[in-house]
């Protein structure tokens, strides 16, 4: 049968909208704009009866600003949900009196990842949008209560998948600790040495794919996406076998950071064709003789220069998946 996949459509979940609804203020309400709840359970059934499947977007290692736990979160520090985020003092004040963040680390989005809140005089963490505070993962009545909302109650309503957004974050090493100085014209670093692939990741995964499995009854396959950013091949084999049911398969950036700086994605800097052929090579080459799937993401376009261009991708791709499966 069909698979219906809304890979690159923004989540449909109740947002302010300061990151195209990746930033979640509510996982059990649809975004008003785009109709409501009942809307939703009525495009799942519909989707059923045409012999599809409906897969959405999981979007936890961060939520919005303005979800309710968060809202508890920064009432007070001794709020019974403070832990459920990072907070952490300043580790100290500028010249000019200003709270210096607790650590190096840069936001995905560029400057700091803390935000500074006023009313506790402490900063939290955000890997993205300053509205986007990162959920505290190491905190079991946080996972848990993320799977119940999150996972939980769209799988009672129908759903059959979930492409998991940024699913290799979720686990931070504890403490925070500066990152590398890898970029000497920066104040802020890269964070991925302390909190891509960390090391709970796998844990993790285990645990909300067991969830998974105890909350359906009905017997329906699930299947899991994870964007996986960047990983070592044995990494990748780790969350897609299916002996160890982490996630059904995956897939990262290695081809669309092509061209890109490795020090910060948003600027451009020379690259070859082949580059981009050994990085779509490496998106599937771990999974040779193995029990792990992977997949590849491509932009489609209507842009007709574009689209050519997208129609010698594929035939490249396609050329590659054929050289794999037969050499």
């Amino acid at each position: 049968s069909l698979v219906s996949m809304p890979f690159g459509s923004q989540p449909f979940y109740d947002s302010p909208q300061d990151d195209m609804g990746y930033d979640i203020a509510n996982y059990e309400k649809v975004w008003p704009t785009y109709g409501t709840n009942e809307d939703c359970f009525a495009l799942i059934e519909k989707t059923h009866k045409l012999g599809m499947k409906f897969i959405t977007d999981l979007v936890i290692n961060h939520c919005s600003s303005e979800h309710e736990w968060f809202k508890e979160s920064r009432s007070s520090k001794t709020n019974p949900k403070r832990d459920w985020f990072f907070w952490r003092p300043p580790k100290g004040y500028d010249a000019e009196g200003k709270p210096i963040p607790p650590n190096n680390w840069k936001s995905y989005f560029g400057g700091s990842a803390w935000t500074f809140d006023e009313k506790t005089q402490e900063f939290y963490l955000r890997l993205f949008c300053s509205t986007q505070p990162d959920l505290n993962w190491e905190n079991e009545d946080c996972r848990k209560a993320i799977y119940e909302s999150a996972v939980g109650y769209w799988l009672d309503h129908g759903v059959d998948g979930f492409r998991i957004d940024v699913g290799s974050l979720y686990s931070k090493v504890v403490g925070l600790p500066d990152a590398p100085v890898v970029d000497k014209n920066s104040t802020w670093q890269s964070s991925d040495p302390y909190t891509l692939n960390g090391p709970r990741i796998h844990e993790f995964h285990q645990e909300m794919n067991q969830f998974i499995r105890n909350r359906v009854k009905d017997g329906r396959e699930i299947m899991t996406v994870g964007e996986m950013q960047h990983a070592s091949d044995e990494t990748k084999r780790l969350y897609t076998s299916a002996s160890r049911h982490e996630l059904s398969e995956l897939f990262n950036f290695s081809h669309t950071d092509v061209g890109t700086s490795p020090l910060f994605r948003y600027n451009l800097v020379p690259f070859e064709l082949k580059d981009w052929k050994i990085a779509l090579a490496e998106l599937f080459r771990y999974i040779n003789g193995t029990d792990c799937w992977s997949t590849i993401y491509l932009k489609i376009t209507t842009n007709l220069v574009q689209l050519r261009d997208l129609v010698t991708i594929l035939r490249t791709v396609l050329f590659l998946v054929s050289y794999s499966l037969c050499c």
